[in-house]
C-alpha cells in the first residue's frame, strides 16, 4: 500500500492526506527526493584538474560537457592562458606565495600548470622545489589546502595496498613513484607527514625536465612517526603523532612497500628521497639488484658530481684511477658520491681496494678511520686503518691536515659548515696539484664551504669549481670563470626516463655513470674560465640525451626489457608535453 487507502494497483496514483494542500509530498516522494539529494554526482570537468580546461574549452566542448554559462563568453588559448597565470604569478610578494600560487594551478589545471612551469623553468625551479620547498615543509600541516600523495602509516600496515587500489590505475598505468619518509628533507632535518610536498615536488621537476606523463605518477610519504618535537606539541600536524619507528619494524614496513608498489605497478621507476642517512645506504644496497630502485640523494648527487669530475678531467688530462678523493662531509650525499667516483675508478681499472685507498672521508669528528666507536655502516666501506695516519696528528686529523698529506685532485664539500673551505683550505689544496676539483655542495648560500668569488683568486684561478646554489660568473686576472650549477635536475629527470624507456629491470652503476657523462658532453671545457656543467635553463633537451645514455647503457649491461629501430625517436616520443589533447574530455585520470 502506498500512502494512506490508495490500492496497490497498477497506475493507482498515492492519495493526498485528509486536508493536504496541493505542495505536501507523501513519505515515499520525499524518501525518494532525498536518496536523490545523496546520490554521488561526478565531479564537473572544471573540478578535475586532469582534464580542466578552464577558458580554452570551446562552445562546443562546453556545451557537450554541460558547462555552458559556467565560463566566460572568450575561447583562450592555452599560451594566452599561460601569459595572464604568469603575469598574476609575478605579483605575488614572495617566493612562498608564488608555491601556493603555482599549487593552486596545479589543483585546478595540470596542463596549464605544466605549461607555466616549463616555459620559466630556470626561473621557476627554486619555487616548486629547493628552497622554498623547504618553507612550504614547514608549514604544511598549517597550510594544508589538498593533496595529491599517498599516505601510508607504519601503524596501518595492512592499508597499504588499498590505498594504492583507492587511486584505481592498473599495473600499466604508472611509471614513476617518488617516496620519502621526510627524515632528511633538504638539510632541514625531520619534518614527519609535513615532507610529503618534497615527493611531489620531484614528481613536478620529472613532468617539467623530462615529459614523464604526470597522469602516470604518485607521490608516496611513509608516516613513521617523528623526532621533531616541535611538530609533536603542535595541535594542527596531521602525521602520526609518536616518534619515529626504528629497528626491525621499520625495515618490514618499507620492504612491504617495496613489494606491495612493484606487485601492483610493476613498471614503475622507484625513486626514493630524503630518507637518513643510515636507512637511505641500507635500503639501496639490499634492493639495488632486486627492484628499479633509485636513491637521488645518494646515486643522483654522486652522479652529478660525477659529470663535474668527467668534465674537469677533460682539461686536467688525468685517468679516474689516478684521481685522489676527500669528502668533506661524509652524510648520505658525501658517501654516494665515494661511491660513484669508486665505480668510475675501477672502470678505469683499478681493483676495489686500490680505488678505495683513494678516498678519504672526514666528518665532524675529523679523517674517519677504522678506530672510531660506533661509526655508521655507510662510512666503514671508506675508514681509512688508523696505522695509515699514525703520526699525521695527536687527536682528531682535521681537513687541513689531511690535505697538505693526500694532495687530493678533488675536494667536495658536502657539509653544509659555511666557510669551512678558509683561505689556507684552498690555498694547500691548489699546492697539491696544478688543477684540482673544487665542489663546495652545500646549499643555500649560508651553508656553502665557500664562495667562488673567494675560491677564485685565492687559487689564483686554477681551480675547477662547480657549486651547489647558483652564482654569477666571477671575474679575475681578465678571465671570466663560469660556475656551473650541480643541480641534481640535470641528472636524475633523464636518468628516470630513460630507465622507464628502455624498462630497465634495476638501476646499474653504468647506468648512472652513462647519465654523467651525457651531461658533462653538454659543455665546451676548451675555453679559459669554461663552465663544468650545463646551464638549467634547458633541462627538457638536456634530459633527451641523458635518458639516451641511460637506455644504451641498460642494453649493454643487459637490463633493458625493451628495443627500439629508433631509440632517439623512442624517447621523444615518450616525453608528455603540455598541450591540452583532443582525447581526454569525456575520461578521468
Amino acid at each position: 500500500m502506498v500512502g494512506v487507502g490508495a490500492p496497490d494497483l497498477p497506475g493507482a496514483q498515492p492519495q493526498p492526506l485528509p486536508g493536504a494542500g496541493p505542495c505536501r509530498r507523501t513519505a515515499a516522494q520525499s524518501a525518494n527526493r532525498r536518496r536523490e539529494n545523496t546520490m554521488p554526482v561526478k565531479p564537473s570537468v572544471l573540478q578535475d584538474r586532469y582534464r580542466n580546461r578552464d577558458t580554452a574549452f570551446t562552445l562546443e566542448e562546453r556545451a557537450r560537457l554541460g558547462i555552458t554559462g559556467r565560463l566566460p563568453a572568450s575561447v583562450e588559448t592555452l599560451d594566452q592562458q599561460a601569459g595572464r597565470a604568469y603575469a598574476q604569478l609575478q605579483e605575488q610578494p614572495s617566493n612562498l606565495h608564488k608555491y601556493i600560487y603555482l599549487n593552486q594551478v596545479h589543483d585546478r589545471n595540470q596542463v596549464l600548470y605544466y605549461k607555466l612551469l616549463g616555459d620559466h623553468l630556470n626561473e621557476l625551479l627554486p619555487v616548486v622545489y629547493d628552497p622554498t620547498v623547504g618553507e612550504a615543509i614547514e608549514k604544511w600541516s598549517v597550510d594544508y589546502r589538498d593533496s595529491r600523495a599517498v599516505y601510508l602509516s607504519i601503524n596501518r600496515p595492512e592499508d597499504m595496498k588499498a590505498s594504492f587500489q583507492s587511486l584505481g590505475l592498473g599495473p600499466d598505468d604508472v611509471d614513476l613513484i617518488v617516496v620519502s619518509d621526510a627524515q632528511e628533507i633538504l638539510g632541514i632535518g625531520d619534518w614527519g607527514v609535513n615532507g610529503t610536498d618534497i615527493s611531489i615536488g620531484k614528481l613536478a621537476v620529472y613532468t617539467a625536465a623530462a615529459g614523464i606523463d604526470p597522469s602516470r605518477v604518485i607521490a608516496v610519504n611513509l608516516d613513521v612517526g617523528t623526532d621533531n618535537e616541535q611538530l609533536l606539541n603542535t595541535p594542527s600536524y596531521l602525521g602520526n603523532r609518536h616518534a619515529r619507528i626504528t629497528g626491525r619494524r621499520y625495515d618490514d614496513f618499507v620492504a612491504l612497500y617495496l613489494k606491495t608498489a612493484s606487485e601492483l605497478f610493476p613498471s614503475a621507476f622507484l625513486h626514493f628521497e630524503d630518507f637518513g642517512p643510515s636507512n637511505a645506504r641500507r635500503i639501496l644496497v639490499e634492493n639495488a639488484d632486486k627492484y628499479r630502485i633509485f636513491n637521488d640523494d645518494m646515486q643522483g648527487t654522486g652522479a652529478i658530481v660525477m659529470a663535474s669530475a668527467f668534465s674537469a678531467l677533460k682539461v686536467t688530462g688525468g685517468r679516474w684511477a689516478e684521481q685522489r678523493l676527500v669528502v668533506f662531509g661524509a652524510g648520505t650525499a658525501g658517501t654516494g658520491m665515494a661511491d660513484q667516483i669508486h665505480a668510475a675508478m675501477m672502470r678505469d681499472g683499478a681493483t676495489p681496494d686500490e680505488a678505495k685507498k683513494n678516498i678519504w672521508l672526514i666528518d665532524i669528528h675529523g679523517l674517519v678511520t677504522d678506530d672510531m666507536r660506533d661509526l655508521p655502516d655507510y662510512q666503514q666501506a671508506y675508514a681509512r686503518s688508523r696505522s695509515e695516519v699514525r703520526g699525521w696528528s695527536d687527536g682528531e686529523i682535521d681537513l687541513l691536515t689531511t690535505l697538505r698529506h693526500v694532495k687530493p685532485t678533488i675536494l667536495i664539500g658536502t657539509s653544509t659548515a659555511h666557510g669551512a673551505f678558509t683561505e689556507e683550505v684552498v690555498r694547500t689544496l691548489a699546492a697539491g696539484v696544478d688543477r684540482p676539483l673544487l665542489l663546495p655542495l652545500s646549499n643555500p648560500t649560508s651553508r656553502i664551504e665557500v664562495m667562488p668569488s673567494d675560491a677564485v683568486p685565492w687559487s689564483e684561478g686554477r681551480v675547477l669549481m662547480a657549486v651547489g646554489i647558483p652564482v654569477e660568473p666571477v671575474q679575475y686576472d681578465g678571465v671570466s670563470y663560469e660556475i656551473g650549477q650541480a643541480n641534481n635536475a640535470l641528472l636524475y629527470p633523464g636518468l628516470g626516463l630513460g630507465t622507464i624507456v628502455s624498462g630497465a629491470t634495476h638501476v646499474t652503476d653504468n647506468m648512472l655513470l652513462a647519465a654523467a657523462e651525457a651531461v658533462a658532453g653538454q659543455v665546451d671545457v676548451s675555453a679559459p674560465g669554461a663552465s663544468l656543467l650545463p646551464p638549467v635553463a634547458n633541462l627538457r633537451a638536456s634530459s633527451a640525451t641523458v635518458a639516451v645514455a641511460v637506455a644504451n647503457a641498460a642494453a649493454q649491461d643487459g637490463v633493458a626489457t625493451k628495443s627500439y629501430d629508433n631509440l632517439i625517436q623512442a624517447v621523444q616520443d615518450a616525453m608528455w608535453d603540455p598541450v591540452y589533447p583532443a582525447d581526454n574530455l569525456e575520461g578521468g585520470r
